[in-house]
């Protein structure tokens, strides 16, 4: 099997780690394709320099990262003690009616905490949650201190079983990548970054191949925050603390009511990390380390 899903945004449960199969979806109707360059083409990195990117993987697939370099383990230098927070802003395409009901799946007191406590972070946001909320991607998406990268459009997963997602079809797979990275740019955002999480963490051979056109990397992550679903900030912080080593990419949440301790549980990781000499860097810096 090429992909594994880490318990990252899908539904309710402790962390764990599930071997997935390709699998024969039912048909949908594929939107129409928001350009007919690759999704990749389409980012634009933070001016000065532009994000890197992997080489492709065997027989052309798309790459997949993980975690940076590990240094020299625990007794690495302060500068090479690099750690990646990273922000899921979930959203799937029939969740408006929740969203106009008052359900928020933003976190803005999330963002002003990084702000505040100066984390550069890179926020992984489905095309649907740009739509939803306009300014606050554009916000994001002008800040240097984000970058923001692609989370799909629909949130639907790339393969099955995968938590329970909606399963997106085939040959929809490109447009629904194409149309997250429309939606931030016609948000405004200038800093977005050409690369891809799959929804819930979940892929097979099959979607690596189908969207190794696009010219994105695929990035995944070592450390699963336990944030999704949680009601125990110190818990998540935790588990974080107790996972982090240098190089490592923390998979978190900015979905606030779907991860609503994420803020807490941040107020105290960054200062304990620092403390112990690390430092937050984006997934840009970490995968060009």
């Amino acid at each position: 099997m090429i992909g594994s899903g880490l318990f990252g945004c899908g539904s309710p449960g402790a962390a764990r780690t599930e071997t997935l199969r390709a699998t024969t979806h039912a048909p949908t109707h594929a939107p129409p394709a928001a350009s007919s360059a690759p999704a990749g083409a389409l980012a634009s990195p933070p001016t000065g320099r532009k994000a890197p990117t992997m080489a492709p993987g065997p027989a052309g697939l798309t790459p997949v990262f993980t975690r940076g370099p590990r240094g020299s383990g625990d007794s690495a230098r302060s500068r090479d003690k690099l750690v990646a927070l990273t922000f899921d802003a979930d959203m799937t395409a029939d969740q408006g009616p929740r969203a106009a009901s008052g359900e928020r799946f933003d976190n803005p007191e999330l963002i002003a905490s990084l702000r505040r406590l100066k984390v550069p972070s890179t926020v992984f946001m489905t095309g649907r949650w740009a739509r939803e909320y306009p300014a606050q991607a554009r916000a994001i998406g002008t800040d240097p201190l984000f970058e923001i990268a692609n989370h799909s459009y629909r949130h639907y997963a790339y393969t099955s079983p995968c938590y329970g997602l909606p399963v997106i079809d085939e040959a929809d797979m490109r447009d629904d990548v194409r149309r997250a990275f429309a939606a931030f740019r016609e948000a405004g955002a200038r800093n977005v970054v050409p690369y891809f999480r799959f929804p819930g963490g979940c892929y097979d051979e099959t979607a690596l191949r189908t969207l190794a056109s696009e010219k994105v990397t695929a990035v995944q992550w070592d450390v699963v925050s336990g944030d999704a679903f949680a009601k125990d900030a110190d818990a998540v912080a935790e588990q974080v603390l107790a996972g982090v080593t240098p190089g490592s990419l923390v998979v978190m949440h900015c979905t606030r009511s779907a991860a609503p301790v994420t803020e807490e549980a941040v107020e105290r990781v960054v200062p304990e990390l620092r403390a112990r000499g690390y430092r937050f860097v984006k997934v840009s810096e970490l995968m060009r380390s």
